[in-house]
């Protein structure tokens, strides 16, 4: 699904549509694919937590700097612009050690019936809040590459290169959610080893902390 209405869909309204409506149309249009789909699985599986409300304003954001670009090169550039800006955001949360994902884990704890204060208290224990800061770290990494890919590929294509630049981006993005979902799933192995040791500890009913 990701790849259809993502990819193909996109890829087929901005090579057949932009003779008909031009660059800059095409561009808006072929987004809107994307848009629906995002939204539909915003709302069936009902995400009103900081993980969908973060997917949503991103969403809004980027359509809304689409729609004031103006032209299709200008599109592009508010594009990396606007990946930068995300950039700083996700840097922000790392530096004040409120790193986005572990409240993106949160939330998924949350679908699976934890209640959310036990799952903060566990993700911020020492040897386990590491890896969201790792993980972190890779969200600032992944919107430095994509912004840069942009910005190199509309240098040497330029608008022309639209429909090259949803394959390559699409592809960077599949590799940098692989290896984040992978750090993810590896977490568990940390947390294994928290409780294991709590087991172990005659103290291990200390206070938890308050966040």
């Amino acid at each position: 699904m990701d790849v259809i209405f993502y990819i193909a869909v996109p890829y087929l309204i901005w090579e057949y549509g932009r003779d008909v409506v031009g660059d800059y149309a095409a561009i808006l249009v072929s987004s809107v694919p994307g848009i629906v789909y995002t939204c539909y699985r915003f709302f069936a599986e009902k995400q009103f937590n900081i993980t969908g409300l973060f997917i949503l304003g991103s969403l809004v954001l980027d359509n809304v700097a689409d729609i004031l670009s103006g032209s299709a090169e200008g599109t592009l550039r508010n594009d990396i612009y606007l990946g930068l800006f995300f950039v700083i955001i996700h840097l922000f949360a790392f530096i004040i050690k409120r790193p986005f994902s572990l409240y993106f884990a949160v939330d998924f704890a949350y679908m699976l019936g934890y209640k959310r204060k036990d799952s903060l208290w566990l993700y911020f224990q020492k040897g386990i809040f590491k890896w969201f800061q790792i993980i972190q770290l890779c969200f600032i990494i992944r919107g430095l590459f994509m912004a840069g890919l942009t910005a190199f590929l509309l240098q040497r294509y330029s608008v022309d290169g639209y429909g090259k630049m949803l394959i390559y981006k699409q592809v960077l993005g599949w590799f940098f959610s692989i290896l984040i979902t992978g750090l993810f799933i590896y977490i568990n192995i940390p947390i294994q080893k928290f409780f294991e040791s709590r087991l172990d500890s005659p103290e291990g009913n200390e206070k938890k902390q308050q966040f």
